[in-house]
């Protein structure tokens, strides 16, 4: 039986949580948050999670979708980071999230001959080797021919060769809120909309939390035995709070993706090309493909990073190289923008600026974890909390995450190898029960089971018809969502993968949470005029030319 994220669990952890000390509190629903939470949760501490938006509303739901070891790492000789990051990747293939991260071939042509392959490949042929047991394919070498055959869509001058390897992808807001659930079923309070306000110390020791649920108004204060700030780039912001100096500082880097229909680039793969700053990724995605990314230096506001024109153009300019017939603007169907969170060193650069991760304690009870990559968020996890358990003394159990599959993990397999026979059953086509088991995995039976109770749920949604009523209805009754930006942009990316930005959509989704969720018809409207407000400003900001003038523009529909 698993855990219900719905509006009940909701109202009974907010009223529980004065109630007595706990061992951790955990500020932060991202990755790194959700993963501390279940990780300290698996060893027998009791822990509650606080998040001030959503999981994975910031970083966590803006990446580039990809669980990988970090190719261009091998070339700044960051061999240690390269093979933790392949392992997890490993890890996450096989055993702890197989129903949400799956492998995908990507393509690098070459530019020069006979050089360039040995020394490309020379660095592909260790990043195979490092990624320890085969939870992914070797790689190959292809020639021209060969290279074009795997993607037509590319121009013949733009390569000698190519060589094609694998790495994962995973929809990471999912994901992160599969982890924060997992964290649930082991005992932990996970809560969303609750902002931090302040710390408790005595003396110079933090020794919990004050709160503010920002859906009722009402203020709480956390006591806890040792506090886990795991706020990627808000981190600054913690260390402000405190008053008191970190050892380190998290710098923040934009980088933007956008979204083009499958069927406008003819490739069987996706592509990995270098840029002047970086890599950029052509990547398979359902029925679209994700393109990107840019990375520069952003100074603005954390909450609502967005793309400018200036943005998309560098994306379109350097993955139209490649390309015989060009993408344009007009081909565009989302774009999304995240901030990466990088710890600062001696470069000015922010490409240049380590993606390793750090754990402080700067005040006593309060640890800070900060910088990494989401590919390693587990071990980021394990590693504050080890230190948690250090200052908290007595026996506390080692981390035994990397043998906890996430719930919908297990039964994933058996119900993949007989997937007709179970859209027989469900009396669902064979490529939505596909699509229904990439998503959920075994906890594809609770969403038959609210089919079975109502057959009105088996409908696409208006305007979204890769998504059936019954995903809507059960973002709110099991996986927490509260608000339509919750279920149009991470529970489903609704937002990114209709030309109109979940526009058609939001009233009839809207229309089925309403009473899940206590809204009234005033209620409803003011859900969709917010999230109609926030796409039009997304889309103005897409037209400004620099980040000044997309941050004014976004903040439009602040509130």
């Amino acid at each position: 039986m698993t855990v219900h994220l719905d509006s009940t669990y909701r109202a009974e952890a907010i009223a529980a949580l004065g109630d007595h000390e706990i061992d951790v509190l955990v500020i932060g629903g991202g990755v790194t948050g959700a993963g501390a939470a279940l990780d300290a949760a698996a060893r027998g501490l009791s822990v509650t999670l606080v998040e001030a938006r959503d999981f994975a509303a910031g970083t966590s739901s803006r990446s580039s979708k990809l669980i990988h070891g970090g190719l261009r790492y091998l070339e700044q000789m960051d061999f240690a980071l390269v093979r933790e990051a392949l392992k997890e990747r490993g890890l996450l293939l096989d055993t702890l999230a197989p129903h949400l991260v799956r492998p995908v071939p990507f393509l690098f042509p070459l530019r020069h001959r006979v050089w360039e392959r040995a020394y490309i490949g020379a660095g592909i042929a260790l990043y195979d080797t490092l990624g320890g047991a085969r939870a992914v394919p070797m790689h190959k070498h292809l020639s021209r021919t060969g290279a074009l055959e795997l993607a037509p869509a590319l121009r013949e001058d733009a390569m000698t060769g190519a060589i094609r390897y694998y790495d994962a992808q995973v929809d990471d807001a999912r994901h992160t809120m599969m982890i924060a659930r997992t964290a649930a079923e082991h005992g932990a309070t996970v809560l969303t909309r609750t902002s931090v306000t302040g710390l408790e110390r005595e003396g110079d020791r933090v020794v919990g939390a004050r709160v503010l649920d920002r859906e009722t108004g009402v203020a709480q204060t956390i006591r806890a035995r040792s506090v886990i700030s795991a706020t990627g780039v808000w981190t600054d912001d913690m260390i402000k709070l405190t008053g008191v100096d970190f050892p380190f500082h998290v710098r923040m880097s934009k980088g933007v993706h956008i979204l083009v229909p499958r069927d406008r680039l003819d490739l069987r793969t996706g592509l990995i090309t270098r840029t002047e700053k970086s890599v950029l990724f052509v990547i398979p995605w359902a029925e679209h493909w994700i393109i990107g990314t840019t990375d520069t230096e952003w100074a603005l506001d954390k909450n609502h990073p967005t793309a400018t024109a200036a943005d998309v153009q560098y994306i379109l300019d350097h993955v139209n190289a490649l390309l015989r017939k060009p993408l344009t603007r007009a081909d565009i169907v989302g774009t999304y923008a995240g901030l990466r969170p990088l710890m600062t060193g001696a470069s000015k650069e922010t490409a240049k600026l380590s993606r390793e991760h750090a754990v402080a304690e700067p005040a006593p009870g309060l640890f800070v974890i900060a910088g990494g990559k989401y590919t390693t968020y587990r071990v980021m996890a394990a590693d504050v909390v080890d230190a948690v358990a250090e200052r908290l003394g007595g026996a506390i159990a080692p981390s035994t995450t990397a043998d906890l599959p996430l719930v919908g993990a297990a039964g994933y397999h058996e119900l993949r190898a007989d997937l007709a026979p179970l859209a027989a059953e469900a009396r669902l086509p064979v490529d939505v029960v596909e699509h229904l088991l990439g998503r959920y995995g075994s906890l594809v039976t609770d969403l038959f089971a609210l089919i079975d109770a109502d057959p009105a749920l088996r409908q696409p949604i208006p305007g979204a018809p890769d998504y059936l009523a019954a995903e809507i209805v059960y973002a709110v009754t099991h996986e927490g969502a509260l608000h339509l930006d919750d279920i149009l942009t991470r529970r489903t990316r609704i937002s990114i993968e209709v030309p109109d930005r979940g526009l058609t959509a939001a009233p009839e989704i809207a229309r089925l949470v309403a009473p899940l969720l206590g809204w009234d018809p005033e209620t409803a409207e003011s859900e969709i005029n917010r999230y109609f407000d926030r796409v039009h400003a997304e889309l103005a900001a897409n037209q400004a030319g620099d980040d000044t003038t997309a941050n004014t523009a976004r903040l439009v529909a602040v509130r």
